[in-house]
Formats: C-alpha cells, structure tokens, sequence
C-alpha cells in the first residue's frame, strides 16, 4: 500500500491517541500515559485548525489566480491592439520604443 495521506495521517493519529487513553495501564510503563495521548491530541487539533486554515487560503489563491488571469487577458487584448496600430502607423526603426521587437 502507498503511503496514507494527511487528513487520514491526522484521523489515525485521533484514534490513536483514543487508544493510548484506553489502554494508559499497559503503556505508561513506556511513558506513553494520560498526558502524552493529551499532548498528541493538542498536535492533532493543532493540524486540523492549519489544515482549515490552508484550504482557506487554496481557494483564496484560486480566486486571486482567476481574477489575475482575466486582467492579464484583458491587457494583453489591449497590447494587441495598440501593437497594430504603432506597427502600421509608426516607422519599424521606432517600434523598440513601444517595447515591440518583432519585425514586420
């Protein structure tokens, strides 16, 4: 099997901490007590809260994407058709002037 994802990395780490609390008389012998599995459940809540908090920011990055790729449309349309008109109504020797380096 392939390696498990975050979100189920985070659900798996939920239950183990279930887990740990259930069975604290067989694993405190290894340390493993009441206050780790409360510390693995604050690094858990933790991750939740961050991975909320990313997909936020995802789908702001989506909007923001879309919103700059229909104003970057817009000015290169906009480009296009003052790059027609230098080209036929200005000399080729002064079209680096407008930022144009094509040739006829």
């Amino acid at each position: 099997m392939g390696r498990k994802t975050q979100s189920q990395e985070i659900i798996d780490t939920g239950v183990m901490a279930s887990g740990i609390k259930a069975n604290q008389d067989v694993l405190a012998l290894r340390k493993i007590d009441n206050a780790f599995a409360d510390d693995l459940l604050i690094k858990v809540d933790a991750c939740i809260r961050l991975n909320d908090e990313q997909e936020t920011l995802k789908a702001k990055l989506k909007e923001k994407t879309e919103e700059f790729e229909a104003a970057f449309a817009d000015m290169l349309k906009k480009a296009g058709e003052a790059r027609k008109i230098i080209k036929l109504d200005m000399p080729q020797s002064s079209w680096r002037e407008f930022g144009i380096g094509d040739k006829r």
